[in-house]
Order: C-alpha cells, then sequence, then structure tokens
C-alpha cells in the first residue's frame, strides 16, 4: 500500500507560478512511477505529466509542455510539479498517483495507476 499526500495548491494569478508536492510513504517510492492528473469542474480526469521511478524518463500533455516541470526527489520520498505561467485553463483539482513497476515506465492513463492522492485545488485568476 503506498498512501500519497498532494500539498502546494492555491489561488494563483494567470502568468504566475505554482509549485506543487506529494508525499509518498508505504513502500519503496523508486520503484514506482509517478504522475500528476487534473479534473476541472464538469471535466474527465486528464493526464499531465509523469516521471519513471528514476527520474529519467518523463512524458508532458501537449497543454502543459513548457510550462510545467516534474521532478522526483527517491531520498525524500516526494514528487513535485513546479508550474510556470499559468494560464485560468490550468484551473483543477491535482492529483499524483504511483504505478507499479509492472504498469511501464512512465504511464500516461490513469487507468494504469495503482494509488491516488485526494488532490489539491489549484485556481488561476485571470
Amino acid at each position: 500500500q503506498v498512501q500519497l499526500v498532494e500539498s502546494g495548491g492555491g489561488l494563483v494569478q494567470a502568468g504566475g507560478s505554482l509549485r506543487l508536492s506529494c508525499a509518498a510513504s508505504g513502500r519503496t517510492f523508486s520503484n514506482y512511477a509517478m504522475g500528476w492528473f487534473r479534473q476541472a469542474p464538469g471535466k474527465e480526469r486528464e493526464f499531465v505529466t509523469s516521471i519513471s521511478g528514476r527520474g529519467l524518463t518523463t512524458y508532458y500533455s501537449d497543454s502543459v509542455k513548457g510550462r510545467f516541470t516534474i521532478s522526483r526527489d527517491n531520498a525524500k520520498n516526494t514528487v513535485y510539479l513546479q508550474m510556470n505561467s499559468v494560464k485560468p485553463e490550468d484551473t483543477a483539482v491535482y492529483h499524483c498517483a504511483a504505478a507499479g513497476s509492472h504498469r511501464g515506465l512512465a504511464p500516461r492513463t490513469s487507468g494504469n495507476y495503482d494509488y491516488w492522492g485526494q488532490g489539491t485545488q489549484v485556481t488561476v485568476s485571470s
């Protein structure tokens, strides 16, 4: 079992920056790929970014590429999402998720993730 707790969400103006954190506990963190997903009101959950267990492989959705950066510190059992140049359309609840090694290097679909955090709200004002 892996427990995930997100933090760092809040209200930010368009063009600003925010850094989300996701602290993991329960299993060997580096054995898990980590992903960030988001869900806006009335919309389906969508993939944002993912990172492999050792941090060598990352993927980004087209909507955030060049603005967001995922990273991880396996010594601290934490994955980060640095959000720069945010836009109102980035407003959503952001969830981190963990995928076991049998799921692939850095999955991009929510169905491949085994554990989920409760989410943190990000609101971008225009």
